[in-house]
């Protein structure tokens, strides 16, 4: 494990969460010392809110790109980003473009230092109230324990993984603050396995949920709807139902349980050990479902991610406040709009979403007319997701217009999208004016990163690999086919049940329908990447975009074409490397398979 520094942070992040409108506006001061700081209630806080921080990234984070870009839904046109290089295989034992793991250990030790003197009786957080101190520190308490699930979930999602004799591994857990005497010993330091993680995670969510109330509401000052946005008792228990899901893939079982093959080609040893995990998962998403506010499905709203307000979302558990202002439309609009157009959909993705009658677009039952794409009606979520030609942009009268020489298409502008297709999902496009540069518009952004929609998502995949499609499960009161033609009826305007009806056929096919629908349920919000590899996905999709081509007389011609190569074709890539850098300083660290020592 890399060497955490001893330090006791002297230079901290200060400030309290008063409202979402400033969501943990921390400001940065050296002035205190480490035994201020442990006395001082809003300066041992900040060291809590500096984990938020850390956590809280914006939705295109990566250099500024959605994850999305490493996948068959998007691409960037960022040849430096590491969303291409992580797209174009460019991992190797030595190098991990989107690697983060010097960032969570250190995530670890704020959140150890904090639950080690942030919580004492040197600290008073309320000076009128002792009952009041209490409560909050239980609430601090639960956040700290929530952090930690969350830091060491992005660890197993990013490092977990298959080594080369089989087994299944995840990261060295840490419980505590890591001394110099300890981390000057990195021998000690092993890969827990895979299970022993989540059951490290669960555990924690679990304490959390203990602390936390379900949600924030009311006018309390400790407990009351000003601290939304923070760590809640039902944003652990939707981590716990996500670490469970995760741990159920056929990606992570050892091979004593699933074998894998080759690419997208696994075998199941041990049917039983394997539908356990799954009904494990399926049986928790259901009780989470039971739980105030989240028994009602409803669809995103799309403005809730560009201006959504101070309000309490209905539908996201877990957000990152973005900021103000109008830097992700400059990092994504069209360069008409004097955008940079940096992550663009793909035809890949625009090739997923089914017609409004339900039957996907290769389907003769759906309408789709290749010469004239965009007159098929589909799935509501298209226009949520997609910009296309001859879509009016947002509320001005301007469509789009990729056609060679058009005003949105690469002959005018290097920048403009190679794909034929911009992004329109957190983009604010009612701004009245677009964007200018010496305009100061402002657009509040939000990163749902638990959404409860993603809830009734991972009870209905869990609840058909356990029981099969239709099979209402022990002391449940739905199945996975009730919860998807919920979903396609509300989220795609979907209520025609006869595609539905031919999935549900079969375990097999009504998973695939599943997969589809978290695809375009979730794109761009940086899931598609890892549910490719923890479903064992084909991981190699050739890019596709949609060329238009307007001839004399006016008429368009529309072709798919081959855009960019991914050539992510060997079964290492299911799995990341660890960071060389430990690997040396460790050799009881064993690497994930296909990595070398």
């Amino acid at each position: 494990m890399k060497l955490i520094k001893y330090t006791f942070i002297t230079v901290l992040l200060a400030g309290t969460v008063c409202s979402c409108s400033d969501m943990l506006d921390t400001k940065l001061t050296n002035e205190w010392s480490e035994d201020d700081t442990w006395t001082n209630a809003e300066k041992a806080q900040g060291v809590l809110l500096s984990v938020y921080q850390d956590v809280m990234i914006s939705p295109d984070a990566w250099d500024g790109n959605f994850l999305d870009a490493a996948t068959d839904n998007a691409l960037t046109r960022n040849t430096g980003s590491s969303v291409y290089r992580a797209g174009q295989g460019a991992f190797s034992f030595s190098t991990n473009p989107l690697g983060i793991w010097s960032k969570c250990y250190n995530q670890f030790q704020q959140i150890h230092i904090f639950l080690d003197k942030g919580l004492t009786n040197d600290v008073c957080y309320s000076m009128t109230s002792e009952d009041n101190d209490r409560k909050i520190k239980q609430r601090l308490k639960g956040e700290a324990i929530f952090l930690r699930a969350w830091t060491g979930f992005q660890l197993l999602q990013m490092y977990g993984g298959k080594t080369d004799d089989g087994s299944v591994l995840g990261y060295p857990i840490v419980t505590h603050f890591v001394t110099p005497e300890e981390s000057s010993h990195p021998e000690n330091f092993v890969r827990n396995t895979y299970e022993e993680c989540v059951k490290q995670i669960a555990e924690d969510c679990e304490t959390a949920m203990s602390l936390l109330p379900l949600t924030y509401s009311g006018s309390d000052a400790i407990l009351g709807e000003n601290l939304f946005g923070r760590a809640s008792g039902l944003a652990a228990a939707a981590l716990k139902v996500r670490v469970l899901l995760y741990a159920a893939s056929p990606a992570y079982q050892p091979d004593n349980i699933v074998r894998l093959n080759g690419m997208g080609d696994y075998t199941i040893v041990d049917q039983t050990a394997y539908q356990a995990k799954w009904e494990r998962a399926a049986t928790y998403a259901y009780e989470v479902l039971q739980m105030s506010g989240m028994t009602t499905y409803a669809a995103l709203k799309p403005k809730e991610l560009y201006d959504g307000g101070d309000a309490q979302s209905t539908e996201f558990l877990f957000r990152t406040f973005v900021g103000k202002g109008h830097a992700i439309e400059g990092r994504h609009y069209p360069p008409f709009y004097y955008g940079n157009a940096q992550t663009v959909p793909s035809h890949n993705l625009a090739a997923a979403f089914p017609a409004k009658n339900g039957f996907p677009i290769d389907d003769p039952r759906a309408g789709y007319d290749k010469e004239n794409p965009y007159s098929c009606i589909r799935d509501n979520r298209f226009d949520v997701n997609l910009y296309y030609q001859g879509r009016k942009f947002g509320a001005n009268d301007s469509n789009i217009d990729v056609a060679y020489g058009g005003k949105d298409s690469d002959y005018l502008n290097e920048k403009a999208s190679r794909s034929g297709y911009y992004l329109a999902k957190f983009i604010n496009t009612d701004l009245a004016n677009f964007i200018k540069p010496l305009d100061q518009q402002e657009s509040r952004h939000y990163n749902p990163m638990l959404r409860k929609a993603e809830v009734w998502y991972n009870f209905a995949e869990a609840a058909n690999e356990a029981w099969g499609p239709k099979v209402v499960g022990p002391d449940c009161t739905m199945s996975a086919y009730d919860v998807i033609r919920t979903i396609r009826e509300k989220s795609g305007g979907i209520t025609d049940v006869t595609y539905l009806d031919e999935m549900a056929v079969s375990q097999e096919s009504f998973a695939k329908l599943i997969q589809n629908e978290r695809r375009i349920e979730f794109a761009f919000e940086n899931q598609r990447f890892w549910d490719l590899r923890r479903r064992l996905l084909p991981l190699d999709e050739t890019i596709l975009g949609m060329k238009v081509t307007r001839k004399v007389d006016g008429t368009e011609v529309f072709e798919v074409v081959p855009i960019e190569e991914r050539p992510l074709d060997n079964m290492r890539y299911y799995y990341l490397p660890l960071p060389y850098d430990e690997i040396l300083k460790n050799s009881n660290l064993m690497n994930n398979r296909g990595w070398g020592k």
